[in-house]
């Protein structure tokens, strides 16, 4: 024993407990070793990182697992148990003494730790992300570490990769009568925009026939295009996972939608990942496993954080029921989704396939967007259905979702706060708030660059996460002191804020395109054969914006209070993509002219640099005023406002 805790250094040695119930029934601990060679992390001191498995059961009888699809199917053990195991990476104060009691479970996106370089600025070592924090610059603002938190990741999606630090979970195979369930899926294939440029097309799951006659692949240009036959010989099975188009070296067209629709085999039963979060987020901040218990019986509160697809999972997981443990105890307190939409995850189906988005090109009809969107209890006229993403059942964690103005134009996230057809605005429950981070686009993070891409428009640097540090300190006082958040910041009908999109008012300016439409909630019948519903429709709508195009409504960090561009939460792609559709989840960066001849040589509306800040001083003064008013209103947090002030005196944006 070290200081509290309990060490195993040893790949395999198993500190397993014996439950009287199902749940997580063994931890492996692969390692413990200083995090940041030993740096002090405020009063929370020092940090161990803490990477294994752990090994759970589920009983198939119990209420509380039978929501998971296909669990019915799956093998047992010999006490009649589903068993899984998943990956676990906890980092955690050294001396469980100096730390908060607050455990924050990140949910992983596909398998990568977000936390860092989204929230805390911390450069990426790839793919997006700090799969594998070992230094103090891996830690970002250290903010989540000064505080204390033991902060926390397990595997959920199964086919997550583990490469490169990834993390995933094993789960069992679904089988009817001991034989190999099959059943046709439709795989959605597109090149440089959501896939690699060139051949092969990896599939999603392992084919069951390499029967021709038992598949067809199809390609359109557009989502609302017919789709078109590609004839047989034109295309080939390369391995059970993958096809290739004919002749060898043919590489699909860019941005162009192939369809594969085709006989699968071997459904693994993808909802155990919801249990496994729910088991070992319950164990952990428990007293199962005594001292073996990798954080000590020291967590009194727990909070988790989603960032797009896995804040999508949160909100399946609290409306699916996954909130309440098997002994009836909550397990998140507070739950911060940022930039979900309105979205859930196709996770909890046979065959699902969660690793798929929805926006106004691609994957537009996949299960993703269904009644209940809001936390706000309300009826769906068009389904006649009522509901709520909170069950109101005493399990309910507090609720915070933040979005950018991307999820207003891609993911439906004005029907958060309205009726489903966007008629009225719809007050939220008291134990939720939702925030636009005013002009913010879907990919934002410290350290981008604005360059075209596959778009139209220079994309977006406008980074959210100060906003997201922030809340995610709101929260934290929100569970442990009863300390509400500030009210929610959203564009609103009643106040001309949140508006179709052919009257945001975006200034004309020759060359820049702009959306016509956001894109559609889907009403369709089955993503096999996905046949669009007729009759009424959800209606989405998106923020009204200022004279330099910069949204109005939301929390307008100084970027956008002070601005020095017009930022976007929308671009359109360009040539050789489909012009015109929005160009996935990107943003605009359109900078102002210098000077007032500069602009009228462009014809541009909006104001010169010159025009808006008399000197440098008058620049600062009103990046200043920005972060004062964020801070007092806790909306930001002083030391971050700090730099952004001190970022505007060096003449930085």
């Amino acid at each position: 024993m070290r200081n509290g805790w309990v060490v195993v250094g040893a790949l395999g040695c198993a500190l397993s407990a014996a439950p009287a119930q199902a749940g997580i029934t063994g931890i492996e601990i692969a390692s413990v070793e200083p995090f940041a060679d030993g740096t002090e992390f405020g009063a929370a001191g020092s940090y161990e990182r803490v990477v294994g498995t752990a090994r759970g059961e589920l009983d198939p009888a119990d209420p509380a697992n039978a929501g998971i699809v296909d669990i019915a199917l799956a093998p047992r053990n010999a006490r009649g148990m589903v068993e899984y195991k998943t990956d676990l990476f906890i980092l955690r104060p050294k001396d469980p003494a100096r730390g908060s009691g607050t455990l924050l479970f990140e949910v992983l996106n596909r398998g990568r730790k977000f936390l860092f370089n989204w929230v805390l600025d911390a450069p990426a070592q790839g793919a997006q992300a700090v799969n594998d924090p070992k230094t103090a610059v891996d830690a970002g603002t250290g903010l989540v570490l000064r505080r204390g938190y033991t902060i926390v990741w397990s595997g959920w999606e199964a086919d997550a990769l583990r490469q490169q630090g990834g993390m995933a979970i094993d789960v069992p195979v679904a089988t009817r009568g001991g034989k190999p369930i099959v059943e046709v899926v439709r795989d959605e294939l597109v090149s440089a925009t959501r896939g690699p440029p060139e051949a092969p097309f990896y599939l999603t799951f392992k084919i069951a026939s390499q029967d021709k006659t038992d598949a067809r692949l199809t390609v359109r240009r557009r989502e609302t295009d017919p789709p078109r036959p590609v004839p047989p010989d034109a295309w080939h099975f390369g391995t059970p996972r993958q096809i290739e188009l004919l002749p060898k070296g043919t590489n699909p067209l860019p941005g162009s939608l192939y369809e594969f629709t085709y006989q699968a085999t071997e459904p693994k039963v993808l909802g155990i990942g919801f249990a496994a979060t729910r088991d070992v987020v319950a164990y952990l901040r428990g007293d199962a496993g005594g001292a073996a218990n990798p954080t000590g019986g020291a967590i009194r509160h727990t909070l988790a954080l989603g960032i797009s697809q896995s804040g999508r999972y949160l909100r399946d997981f609290i409306q699916q029921g996954f909130n309440r443990d098997e002994t009836g105890k909550r397990v998140f307190d507070g739950v911060l989704s940022h930039i979900a939409g309105v979205g859930g995850v196709f996770l909890n189906a046979r065959f699902g396939q969660p690793s798929r988005t929805n926006t106004q090109h691609e994957d537009h009809l996949y299960p993703e967007n269904t009644f209940p969107f809001s936390a706000a209890s309300q009826h769906d006229p068009i389904t006649g259905r009522r509901g709520s993403i909170l069950r109101e059942d005493g399990f309910d964690p507090l609720l915070i979702e933040a979005n950018t103005g991307t999820e207003y134009w891609q993911k439906g996230a004005s029907l958060l706060t309205t009726d489903p057809v966007g008629r009225t605005d719809v007050p939220l429950p008291d134990t939720a708030r939702a925030y636009l981070v005013s002009s913010g686009f879907h990919y934002g993070r410290a350290g981008l660059t604005s360059t075209k891409g596959p778009c139209a428009n220079p994309r977006s640097t406008l980074n959210p996460a100060p906003a997201v540090r922030a809340l995610l300190v709101a929260l934290e006082e929100w569970v442990k002191d009863g300390k509400a958040p500030p009210d929610s910041r959203v564009p609103r009908l009643a106040e001309g804020t949140l508006v179709e999109a052919s009257d945001i008012g975006f200034p004309f300016m020759v060359g820049t395109p702009v959306p016509t439409v956001p894109n559609a909630i889907a009403r369709f019948t089955t993503y096999v054969d996905p046949r669009p519903e007729s009759g009424p429709q959800y209606r989405p709508l998106v923020p009204r914006v200022d004279a330099d195009g910069n949204d109005v409504a939301g929390i307008r960090l100084p970027a956008v209070a002070a601005p020095r561009a017009t930022f976007t939460g929308w671009n359109l792609y360009a040539d050789p993509f489909p012009a015109d559709a929005l160009c996935d989840r990107e943003g605009s960066q359109i900078p102002f002219a210098r000077t007032r001849a500069e602009r009228a040589t462009t014809g541009d509306p909006r104001l010169s640099l010159e025009e808006r800040y008399q000197d440098a001083d008058a620049y600062v003064a009103a990046v200043t005023k920005s972060v004062d008013a964020l801070v007092s209103d806790r909306l930001l947090l002083r030391e971050d406002g700090d730099r952004m002030i001190a970022a505007a005196r060096q003449g930085t944006p």
